[in-house]
């Protein structure tokens, strides 16, 4: 078969990269199904419907690809193949039966491994060192079925979401390119997943990205790198304002007795040079009594941003943002925010 027909089902720079793909190869797409944007959603990525319409195609975004009305058009279309990268509905069994050889789904994580909605950012806050994408056939199922190809990349210490997309969405582009012709050959491999080894994550809504300073440093610098631009962001509060964290980076690992030296002019009644003992034994400014670190409690101030106390460890913060402002440098908190040395995020 030189030439099947496709409905491709996509959204986002992931699968317009991987539109482009097919069509780069000569691939008959006969229709393209694809989401409107939502006007709570900054968009920063690459249009599905833009790059089809520019190719002539024929571009739906149905609420649903399994009302009746849908079900009826893509009948008529005659598929061979239903390709599907990033689109945000699952298929029913009656749309997935539609096909002549086979659907398709091109998924963000290394099956079985991050099942679900958001797997990038989820893999990012479990801490994953690698991750990668899956082309597997769809099932109802979601992302279940039998793997067809995949491949991995790494994940670094400090990467955000973003920095990871782009990487996801080189290698899913490869991946497909790579792969299809063997599909429609009928030579791809197909290997079943190991169902006991699966895990499922849901989707992540802004209210997700609260901080809890007695999780480890670790897991709020996780938390902040999967959620940050473009992302709604992590947070905390100060003085009942939200509190964006965009930028961190890992503190000490364990809380050694380091001399901690307050700038002159942080915090009301600083006093320029004064030391502490040590970073859990710190002088509040404003009663200059001996107070113990506690985790939120921002313990230092430096070029780069202020040092935070978590339950286990400390944050930098790089970069903040109280909600309604604009966003400043982390060290620039203490002067703009009215924040002070032993002040406590999170309260």
């Amino acid at each position: 078969m030189s030439h099947p027909r496709i409905a491709f089902f996509g959204y986002h720079s992931i699968g317009a990269r991987c539109l482009a793909a097919l069509l780069a190869r000569g691939a008959q797409v006969c229709a393209v199904l694809t989401h409107q944007d939502s006007p709570e959603e900054p968009v920063w990525f690459e249009s599905v419907a833009d790059l089809a319409r520019r190719h002539n195609l024929l571009v739906l975004s149905p609420p649903s690809p399994n009302t009746p009305e849908t079900l009826q058009f893509l009948r008529t279309l005659d598929p061979d193949f239903f390709i599907s990268v990033y689109y945000r509905r699952l298929l029913s069994s009656e749309a997935l039966a539609l096909p002549r050889i086979a659907a398709i789904n091109l998924h963000g994580s290394l099956l079985p491994k991050y099942r679900g909605r958001a797997p990038l950012n989820w893999a990012i806050i479990q801490g994953e060192k690698e991750t990668g994408v899956s082309l597997h056939h769809m099932v109802e199922e979601a992302d279940a079925g039998d793997i067809i190809a995949q491949t991995s990349f790494p994940i670094g210490p400090d990467d955000t979401a973003v920095a990871v997309y782009r990487r996801m969405t080189d290698a899913a582009e490869i991946l497909l390119a790579d792969t299809f012709p063997l599909i429609v050959a009928g030579t791809a491999p197909r290997q079943p997943q190991d169902h006991r080894a699966a895990t499922v994550f849901g989707r992540r809504r802004p209210e997700d990205g609260q901080i809890d300073w007695h999780w480890p440093a670790m897991q709020i610098h996780n938390l902040v790198r999967a959620v940050t631009h473009p992302y709604p962001g992590a947070f905390t509060t100060w003085k009942g304002n939200r509190l964006f964290i965009w930028q961190t980076r890992l503190g000490p690992p364990h809380l050694d007795p380091l001399p901690l030296r307050v700038p002159s002019g942080c915090g009301e009644g600083g006093e320029r040079g004064r030391t502490s003992k040590a970073r859990w034994d710190i002088t509040d400014a404003v009663t200059n009594s001996r107070v113990p670190a506690t985790p939120g409690m921002i313990l230092d101030v430096q070029g780069e941003g202020i040092t935070v106390q978590t339950g286990v460890g400390c944050v930098l913060v790089r970069s903040l943002q109280v909600d309604g402002q604009a966003e400043v440098p982390g060290s620039a908190f203490l002067k703009q925010g009215g924040a002070r040395l032993g002040g406590i995020l999170g309260q």
